[in-house]
Formats: C-alpha cells, structure tokens, sequence
C-alpha cells in the first residue's frame, strides 16, 4: 500500500475516485443534452402516430359555461387534454399505425351553480348528477394509410365519484380516467 504525503489512503483507491469524480463531472455535463435528445426522439415518434384535435372548441359546454377568461384559459385546458390522449395512445398503437382523435364535445364533471350566490359563479361542483361527457371521433391507420378502424365514441361515467383515483389534485383526473379507460377498451397495447 503506497501512502503519499500523509494519505492514509492507497493510491488504487484515489485513482479510483478521481476517475469516479470524472465520470460525474462527465456524466453532469453531458446527461441534460442526452436525455434532451431522447425524450425529443420519443415526442416526436408519439406526435407522428397520434394525433389530437378538437372540432370548433369554442362551442364546447365547459368553454361557454365556464370561467375561462380567454381563449388561452381554453387552449391550456385542451392542451392538457392532448398531451394526455397522446401519451396515453402512444402506448395502445402499433409503430406501423397512426391514430387520429377528433374531440367533438367536452362536459367536464361537475358544473356551475350560480344560483347560490355571486362566489358561486366561478366555482365548479362536482356531484354526481354531473357526469363527464366526451364526445369524438377517431380513425386507425396503417403505414399506408388504409384504414384499419374508424367510428364515433360518447363517453361518459355516470359513477365517477366512486372511482379510486391515484392523483386527487388533478383538476383534469375525471376527464383522464374517462379517456384512460377508452382507450384501454378500445384499443389493446401492441404485442412485443
């Protein structure tokens, strides 16, 4: 054992952490840019199989009715929506497929009751009269763009205040487990 200069330590051992120390400074310097890369190559593949739009937005109940200042407020909230069905489809279609979904209507759960007072209007009850309803269309694709499945679906949950869901604070976790379970059902996850 080579002791240096009072070190207590063998010089095995601090060989061995200046190259660990590298490695970190190696791995912290570089990761970011990797990672970057990766999650843009999985966006990008996830955006060009699925894809999500929304037919005439403005009309839909929940942006009429509600407090949505703007149509920010409404292009946050629909964004929200997309991001979820695209992850979520992703998963449920073949590397081969694309998967086209066209929102026609969205009632979130709950509604507004401005007839308990002014601090009433902006407010959202959710109870179970209140159910979520999603209206859209949706068309499968091959690689050559022949149509695999198309249709129509109207979704809703009419015992939604008895599901579990696992993140309470999301404002949206309704609506999600509502397009979760559809998808789930009608589409079946590719076989490896």
């Amino acid at each position: 054992m080579d002791n240096r200069a009072g070190n207590n330590r063998p010089l095995l051992f601090v060989f061995i952490s200046i190259m660990t120390n590298s490695v970190k400074f190696t791995l912290s310097r570089y990761l970011p840019a990797v990672v970057l890369f990766c999650s843009s190559a999985w966006a990008a593949d996830a955006v060009s199989r699925v894809e999500v739009a929304f037919d005439h937005p403005e009309k839909f109940k929940d942006v009429r009715e509600s407090s949505m200042q703007s149509d920010k407020d409404r292009d946050h909230l629909l964004g929200q929506i997309q991001s979820y069905v695209e992850e979520q489809a992703q998963r449920l279609v073949a590397p081969d497929q694309k998967l086209t979904i066209t929102f026609t209507e969205i009632d979130m759960a709950g509604d507004f009751e401005p007839w308990r007072g002014p601090q009433w209007s902006d407010i959202r009850v959710v109870k179970d009269i209140y159910p979520p309803r999603i209206d859209l269309s949706y068309k499968l694709t091959d690689a050559s763009g022949a149509v695999l499945r198309e249709g129509t679906a109207q979704l809703r949950d009419l015992m939604f205040t008895s599901r579990m869901t696992m993140d309470r604070n999301d404002p949206l976790r309704i609506e999600k487990d509502l397009l979760r379970d559809w998808l789930r059902s009608e589409f079946k996850a590719p076989r490896k």
